[in-house]
């Protein structure tokens, strides 16, 4: 039997830092409102010629550099995102294109889950993996929201930020990723979306993004805490065989909720939503990435990874690192 273990990962932050207090000089919010409700402190913006597949290829190489790995020995490319270059080709295709890879013919595409990407796209690169199809994916969530967001509405601007992490999965006879589960249900499309359409050359309905805060909140607590629990119990795990919890980086007080339900404390859990906002797709491997490169995570260790994001679309998936 194959498995999809994680070889290396790696991650990229634009360099423009913006806190509480530079947000509260452009709208009606405080570095006091911002961390109480959220547990956020600094997000990171996209410089204007940035765009996400540079973000992702930076973070792409990063991993690639870490896994040992030349871009060439890659079969399959995934990228996570709700914020492509353009409506195509693929955010996946360009960065083939900037690691220089684009006359191997390897396959790559993306993937749209919002905030659960990460976790569509990783469970796709496993499928592959296991079914022989693929020996080396990456995977790379990335996103530039800040590109989105109505920068007068602060319920919305400053929850998100812009960047990328990425994985390099190759096969392996020792477990990697053992169990994952994926869930949806459009009917609470209306809580978190982006409805604007390109029509005709114009756009209609709002190009920003609008959220109900209240109701994702009260439905990511409940969506999470049931997917970790069926895939740690599906797995034939008990929660306390957890090493670490890598969760979707949105608020902190949806992270500590989903450790208090696994019966686990905040000292295991990787907590990045400080540095970075809400990076959507971006936001598990960003935190996965800190966790290995500060030495918390290591080799053997089990890991439980699970987002929530617009659709609604979550997930979470158990591996051994």
């Amino acid at each position: 039997m194959q498995y999809a273990k994680i070889l290396g990962t790696g991650s990229y932050l634009p360099a423009n830092r913006v806190s509480n207090d530079d947000l509260a000089e452009k709208v009606d919010t405080s570095d006091e409102w911002i961390t109480t409700r959220t547990g956020i402190k600094f997000r990171h913006i996209a410089a204007d010629h940035e765009k996400t597949s540079d973000l992702a290829a930076a973070a792409a190489r990063n991993a690639l550099a870490d896994a040992g790995l030349a871009a060439g020995e890659l079969d399959l490319i995934i990228v996570a995102t709700s914020t492509p270059d353009m409506i195509f080709p693929s955010t996946a295709t360009i960065v083939q294109q900037k690691l220089g890879i684009g006359s191997s013919g390897c396959p790559a595409f993306d993937v749209q889950a919002v905030c659960a990407g990460f976790m569509y796209a990783v469970t796709t690169a496993d499928a592959y993996i296991r079914s022989g199809m693929a020996k080396n994916v990456l995977v790379v969530g990335a996103e530039t929201f800040s590109r989105i967001l109505d920068w007068s509405d602060r319920a919305t601007c400053v929850l998100f930020g812009d960047g990328a992490g990425a994985v390099v999965l190759g096969a392996s006879d020792t477990p990697g990723i053992i169990h994952g589960k994926l869930k949806a249900d459009g009917n609470y499309l209306d809580l978190l979306k982006t409805p604007g359409q390109i029509a005709n050359g114009k756009i209609s309905g709002t190009p920003f993004l609008t959220m109900d805060g209240p109701g994702v909140f009260k439905l990511a607590v409940k969506m999470l805490a049931k997917v970790a629990d069926e895939v740690i119990t599906e797995a034939g795990f008990t929660s306390d065989q957890i090493d670490w919890i890598v969760p979707h980086q949105a608020n902190k007080r949806i992270i500590e909720s989903t450790a208090k339900h696994l019966g686990l404390g905040m000292e295991k859990v990787v907590l990045t939503v400080q540095e970075h906002g809400n990076t959507s797709a971006a936001s598990i491997p960003l935190a996965l990435d800190s966790g290995i490169r500060s030495g918390r995570i290591q080799r053997g260790q089990r890991l439980l990874l699970e987002g929530i994001g617009g659709g609604f679309a979550w997930g979470a998936v158990l591996l051994e690192y």
